[in-house]
C-alpha cells in the first residue's frame, strides 16, 4: 500500500468545514449499508458530541482532503468502542481503513493496557476482516433477529406457540427497582462467562455490571421499559430477567435476557420473553408507544437461543461479525 499521501489526525475545529462532506456521505450510507437502526447525527450534534469528547474522531487525509474517517468512544464503558470506519465514495476501502485502524491503534496504545477494543463490523465493514485480523483481532459471529409488529406473520406464530406448564411456584411479573440488586448478581451470573463479557469486560464483576444496570435502568443507553421488562420470580424470589428499552421511540430493543443457573433448561426465559412481547404489542395496538419492532442479537452458533427466538416469531434479518481486540499485555 502507497500511504506517502496520507495522513491521519484527530478532528479540530480547524477542519470541520472540510470534513463535512465526508460525514455526509457517510449519513446516505448509515442504513443501507452499515445497517444502522437510526439516522446518525445530524453534523452539528455529531461536531458537538466531539466537542464535549462524548467520541474521538480520526480523520485520514489524502494530499490535505479529508477521505475516510474512524469514530471511537472510551466515554461509555470499560470497552474502546470502535463504532465506524468509512471512506468517501468507497473509495479505496480497504488501504483507508488499514492506514485508519493503524494510527488508531497507535493513539490508544496506551489506554489498550487497561481496555479492550470492541468493533461491531455491521454491513460491508465485513470486508475489513482480512485488515484488522492483521493486528490481533478475534472475531464472534453474531446474528440479529427481529419481531414485527406488522407485514410479517410474527404475531401468527406467537399465537400459535405452545408452551410448557410452569411449576406452580413461579411466575413472571414487570420490573420494580426493589429488584435490582438481584438483577446485579444474576446477570453477573450469566454473562461472566460469556461471549459478551469479551466485548463488555464490566460483566466480569459485580461492580461492572452494577453499572451496566443501571445505565439500563436509568436511559442512558435508551429509553427503559419497565413494564415490558419481565422478571421470573421462584416463591416470590427473583431469578430470571428479561430487560427491555425502546430506541427512538418506535424500535424496542431486548439488551439482556438472563436466568439462574439452577432454573434453567425448563423453558422459563421463553415465558419471559412472552411476557415482554405480549406487554410491547399491547402498548403498540393500544397507541401508548408507536413500536414497530422487538429485535435482539444473538450469538450465531447459540441454538437453543435462535431456536427459542424462532418459536416466539422472531426471524434472522441479518449477522456480522462481532471483532474485539484483547487488553494488550
Amino acid at each position: 500500500m502507497n500511504d506517502k499521501n496520507f495522513e491521519a489526525r484527530l478532528l479540530t475545529s480547524e477542519d470541520y468545514r472540510a470534513f463535512a462532506s465526508v460525514y455526509e456521505d457517510f449519513r446516505t450510507h448509515a442504513i443501507s449499508d452499515y445497517k444502522f437502526e437510526l439516522e446518525p447525527l445530524g453534523y452539528d450534534d455529531f461536531i458537538e458530541s466531539v466537542e464535549k469528547n462524548l467520541i474521538d474522531c480520526l480523520v485520514l487525509y489524502d494530499n490535505s482532503i479529508p477521505v475516510a474517517f474512524l469514530v471511537y468512544t472510551t466515554a461509555i464503558s470499560e470497552a474502546i468502542e470502535l463504532n465506524i470506519i468509512h471512506s468517501f465514495n468507497k473509495e479505496e476501502v480497504i488501504e483507508r481503513s488499514s492506514y485508519l485502524i493503524k494510527k488508531f491503534l497507535e493513539l490508544t496504545k496506551y489506554e489498550r493496557t487497561e481496555k479492550i477494543v470492541c468493533y461491531p463490523m455491521l454491513g460491508t465493514q465485513k470486508t475489513l476482516i482480512g485488515e484488522i485480523a492483521r493486528y490481533g483481532f478475534k472475531f464472534v459471529g453474531i446474528a440479529v433477529l427481529r419481531f414485527m409488529m406488522s407485514g410479517t406473520n410474527s404475531r401468527e406464530i406467537l399465537k400459535l406457540t405452545r408452551f410448557s406448564d410452569i411449576e406452580s411456584c413461579y411466575k413472571v411479573v414487570s420490573w420494580s427497582d426493589t429488584y435490582f440488586d438481584d438483577a446485579v448478581e444474576i446477570v453477573q451470573e450469566a454473562f461472566e462467562t460469556s461471549a459478551d463479557a469479551l466485548f463488555d469486560p464490566r460483566f466480569k464483576s459485580l461492580e461492572g455490571t452494577y453499572d451496566i444496570i443501571n445505565k439500563i435502568v436509568k436511559d442512558i443507553y435508551a429509553e427503559f421499559l419497565p413494564e415490558a421488562t419481565s422478571v421470573l420470580l421462584c416463591n416470590n424470589i427473583p431469578v430470571g430477567f428479561c430487560f427491555m428499552n425502546l430506541t427512538g421511540g418506535s424500535i424496542a430493543n431486548i439488551p439482556i435476557v438472563a436466568i439462574k443457573k439452577e432454573h434453567q433448561g425448563k423453558g422459563l426465559s421463553k415465558h419471559m420473553l412472552k411476557h415482554s412481547v405480549d406487554t410491547l404489542i399491547a402498548m403498540a395496538d393500544s397507541g401508548e408507544k408507536p413500536i414497530t419492532e422487538v429485535n435482539t442479537t444473538t450469538e450465531t452458533n447459540n441454538f437453543q437461543a435462535l431456536k427459542m427466538y424462532r418459536h416466539l416469531g422472531f426471524k434472522e434479518d441479518y449477522n456480522y461479525p462481532q471483532s474485539y481486540l484483547p487488553i494488550k499485555k
